[in-house]
């Protein structure tokens, strides 16, 4: 009898980013499950929907979805919502909604997974950060207290499953993702952009790490970006 491969869930598997993790991972015998609140056009593996910050729902959904397919082996974290306003016009609403989108879900994702992969003898668990993880610029203060929120959330779970056999990492995007929406938002040439298939490479790398030198924290950047 074959052995069951591997699964990984990606989170926020939307067309983009979200939909090259979940190819980069099947290409390499994983079976993929993707979540998020809308399916994708063309989506890859099985898609679940799900609103990951719905405490109620979430968690019960997730059951469901380690019952059918087993414990993962890599979890990505790869939600969010982003609010660019002037802080005289950021409302409380604002605050809540990146912060449930981004923060409440990891928890609630990591409550889910973190325990029946240790116990299935450990695996990656990834979250995705960006350059407001770090710094927090105008017109970004619901958008960037929440990723600081995510980054303080991911080094206290890597500082606790660590040493279960849980590679746990948080992945700065400092950059525009390539994807047609950015294309009309941004004006760039794609050449300046991250390419969603690129970064699934890293991601990939970084869940395959060997536990001698394990990272907790990347930044990726195009080589056209300053920082």
């Amino acid at each position: 009898m074959a052995a069951k491969k591997p699964l990984a869930l990606v989170a926020g598997a939307g067309s983009g980013l979200g939909t090259a993790l979940l190819s980069r991972f099947e290409a390499d015998e994983y079976t993929v499950v993707g979540l998020g609140r809308s399916k994708p056009k063309h989506s890859v593996g099985t898609f679940v929907q799900i609103d990951l910050s719905d405490d109620k729902t979430a968690p019960v959904e997730l059951q469901r979805i380690l019952s059918e397919f087993g414990p993962p082996k890599v979890v990505v974290h790869n939600t969010a919502e982003l609010v660019i306003a002037p802080f005289g016009q950021t409302t409380v609403a604002n605050f809540q909604s990146t912060w449930n989108s981004m923060v409440k879900s990891a928890a609630i994702l990591a409550q889910s997974t973190m325990d029946p992969m240790v116990q299935s003898g450990g695996g990656a668990f990834l979250v995705s950060g960006a350059t407001a993880s770090l710094r927090g610029g105008a017109n970004f203060s619901a958008f960037a207290s929440a990723k600081f929120a995510l980054r303080g959330l991911t080094q206290s779970l890597a500082r606790e499953y660590q040493a279960y056999g849980i590679h746990v990492v948080h992945m700065i995007l400092d950059g525009i993702i390539d994807t047609p929406r950015s294309r009309e938002l941004h004006s760039l040439d794609p050449s300046r952009m991250m390419q969603p298939k690129d970064i699934a490479e890293a991601y990939w790398q970084a869940a395959h790490q060997p536990n001698s030198v394990w990272s907790h924290e990347m930044d990726l950047r195009p080589q056209s970006e300053s920082f």
